[in-house]
């Protein structure tokens, strides 16, 4: 049986043994912190009766890990001089490692929220990591050879965490023998060609990449996890080339499939390009593997990295509840978005309106990539992603879709047969599937809540707006007033003189009519129309504060059902060993199909909140649009509201300035909207 070679003190100088990490591929890990600097370092040390060979690869990983120097490579520290008295003068020396506070990868994936794969952030950044640690250590000419998720492990940067590979004890540099002459790493990971004991390429991790970039997919390996290495094996080989899965069905048929399986948390869009990819990655002939000669670029790294490039928008379509998905390019418009988005939803471009979160609408001339989600700068874990919301500014009524719910397969089986007993391995996935469904059902339930919110601070700030022009038209009104009364008090000044001077001076009844014909149109100026109006606003601002009682908290009942999955998937994992029987997946079932009622349920209901909302929108345009405009500047507002006051005595003649009205009444009323026309007609009748 293996041992260290000495028993590990608790302290060493300044160094304090805190825990053991674990177990490479030749030695045991243990964390040690410095208690002067609180410096951390895992320190990975021999086990004893090595045979020469493995002491030959320790001696060489530890050459390897220290001229390697890369982000995404966990980084050699040298050892204490204090720790190296420790080791005796024929024994391999110690290897002193940064210490990654994350744990490794098997450990994430086997947290409950990963059951059915990781969330799509967590996995894109996974993808950029890998692949760039792959890529560096390719390039120094060395092959992993045992990539999983045991030997990766996580750190937390400023912005997100950081994987790191670890474990080079089965590396191996290109430049000495590429012959595979013993039986090195994992089965499930592991390329044909290194279970065949055949002459092996850096393509040998290019598969053990697929098959853990599957497995975080999914949650699961991809080729028959369950199985023994010879059945495995021979079963394996009789896959197509671009087939990526090989399961047991619950009937226990083996099926080959070219698609990544549901449930999984990647969109379609980037779903469908790793499907591609994955199919590289996972062909059994070597010499194929991860080149894809019809492709530009043909390698699969460059292939990856275009799919990580994409600038990835998601709208979520408030009409229907689902989710577009679009990469956009760096000069793309949101015009340009929008004639993408009425060819998916025939919801016409000028009738789009696309909200941010904050309620914010995007402008047609802005760019699309404003919107765009970038992985290097938020946690993966996030469930709760960037979102831009889409509305029909022509529709008033908002009807739920109720497409039949796409469930995992495993679930629609067992709704065929709830009381059919399963072997724990499966009965566990189905469990997993069944609560994954749940929460995704809540998770869709508090999207459109969020896109519901934003529609109503999108309304508020048009109330704000539309308040602010309520105001400024009460108090143009106010203004109106006035001037309308001090010109109705200039004209009947103005008709008393004339009918004094009518007995020895000019007489005119066509200029006595116009006057007269003045008159009437101040005092039938619409005096009501603006109250009228003013009151509208009360009522459509009333209505606004109404949509806003919405309650928030509706989806409790999702909260509840949810939880209740999850205890029971988790006492089912928790399960030891000895007790794990097969079992029945009835209440999990049962929880299922109550969560989809009770979703269908608030549908409706939510959509029915949502059509008032929709419905206060153009009663706020339109109002704004009798109260002198929607929101422009305030000169503008003002100018457009005298310009309507002014109407209220458009065409009125008003009296010359003549010795006919010498009252100072007049002379002030003749600055009031005194027109060319006015002047000119006047002109005339007194020349007569």
């Amino acid at each position: 049986m293996s041992r260290a070679p000495l028993q590990q003190p608790q302290s060493c100088g300044p160094w304090e043994r805190k825990e053991r990490l674990g177990t490479g591929g030749f030695g045991n890990v243990t964390k040690w912190q410095n208690k002067d600097t609180e410096e951390q370092i895992a320190v990975k040390q021999c086990r004893q009766e090595m045979s020469e060979k493995n002491k030959e690869r320790w001696c060489l990983e530890i050459q390897i890990m220290k001229k390697l120097e890369h982000v995404n490579v966990v980084a050699a520290r040298e050892v204490p001089e204090e720790m190296k008295k420790l080791v005796a003068p024929h024994h391999p020396p110690l290897l002193a490692m940064e210490y990654c506070q994350g744990g490794d990868l098997r450990k994430y994936l086997n947290l409950l929220e990963n059951c059915c794969g990781m969330r799509e952030g967590s996995v894109l950044i996974l993808l950029c990591d890998i692949s760039s640690a792959l890529t560096y250590l390719h390039k120094m000419r060395i092959i992993h050879r045992d990539l999983k998720p045991e030997n990766i492990v996580l750190q937390q940067g400023e912005k997100r965490l950081i994987h790191k590979i670890i474990d080079l004890g089965y590396a191996k540099e290109l430049d000495q023998s590429s012959i595979c002459v013993s039986f090195v790493g994992t089965l499930q990971y592991l390329a044909p060609e290194l279970i065949e004991r055949q002459k092996y390429t850096v393509k040998v991790d290019y598969w053990s990449f697929g098959t853990l970039v599957f497995e975080c997919i999914t949650g699961y390996r991809p080729f028959l996890p369950t199985w023994q290495p010879v059945p495995w094996h021979n079963k394996l080989r009789l896959k197509q080339d671009d087939d990526i899965v090989v399961q047991e069905d619950l009937l226990g048929e083996v099926r080959y499939s070219k698609h990544v399986p549901q449930p999984n948390n990647l969109n379609s869009l980037l779903l469908e390009k790793m499907e591609r990819w994955l199919q590289l990655m996972l062909k059994w002939a070597p010499q194929e593997r991860g080149i894809d000669p019809e492709a530009t670029p043909s390698n699969c790294f460059s292939q990856l990295d275009v799919i990580l490039q994409l600038k990835l928008v998601h709208v979520l379509n408030m009409m229907s509840a689902k989710i577009l998905t679009y990469s956009v390019s760096e000069d793309e418009t949101v015009a340009n978005l929008q004639l993408r988005i009425e060819k998916d939803t025939s919801i016409l471009a000028a009738n789009q309106e696309l909200l941010l979160e904050a309620g914010i609408a995007l402008e047609p001339q802005g760019l699309a990539t404003q919107c765009a989600i970038d992985y290097t700068e938020i946690d993966g874990r996030r469930t709760d992603l960037p979102l831009v919301f889409l509305f029909d500014r022509s529709s008033c009524s908002y009807e739920p879709q109720f497409a039949p719910r796409t469930l995992p397969d495993n679930i629609c089986f067992a709704q065929s047969d709830p009381k059919r007993v399963l072997p724990y391995s499966p009965l566990r996935r189905t469990c997993g599937q069944a609560w994954h469904t749940i929460r995704s059902l809540k998770e869709d339930w508090q999207r459109l809540q969020q896109g519901q919110k934003a529609a109503i601070m999108s309304l508020l700030r048009h109330n704000s707006s539309l308040s602010k022009q309520k105001n400024e038209m009460v108090s143009m009104y106010q203004r109106l007033m006035a001037k309308l009364d001090f010109f109705t008090t200039s004209i009947h000044v103005d008709m008393d003189k004339y009918q004094e001077q009518t007995s020895t001076g000019i007489a005119s009844e066509k200029l006595l009519g116009v006057w007269r014909e003045m008159e009437q149109k101040a005092i039938s100026c619409d005096q009501a129309k603006a109250s009228e109006l003013e009151e509208e606003m009360m009522h459509l601002q009333q209505d606004i504060v109404d949509v806003q009682r919405q309650p928030w908290r509706s989806g409790e009942a999702l909260d509840t059902l949810e939880g209740k999955a999850m205890e029971l998937f988790r006492k089912l994992r928790e399960k030891p060993r000895d007790q794990r029987c097969p079992g029945d997946s009835q209440e999990m079932v049962r929880l299922v199909f109550q969560a989809v009622q009770f979703y269908e349920k608030k549908l409706r209901d939510f959509y029915t909140h949502l059509s008032k909302t929709a419905l206060c929108r153009p009663a706020c345009d339109g109002a704004a649009a009798q109260g002198g405009g929607s929101g422009s500047e305030d000169g503008r507002e003002r100018a457009g509201a005298d310009e309507s006051a002014g109407e209220a005595t458009e065409g009125a003649v008003e009296p010359a300035q003549s010795g006919l009205c010498e009252d100072s009444h007049t002379a002030h009323r003749h600055s009031f909207y005194f027109t060319f026309k006015d002047v000119f007609l006047l002109c005339s009748i007194l020349s007569k």
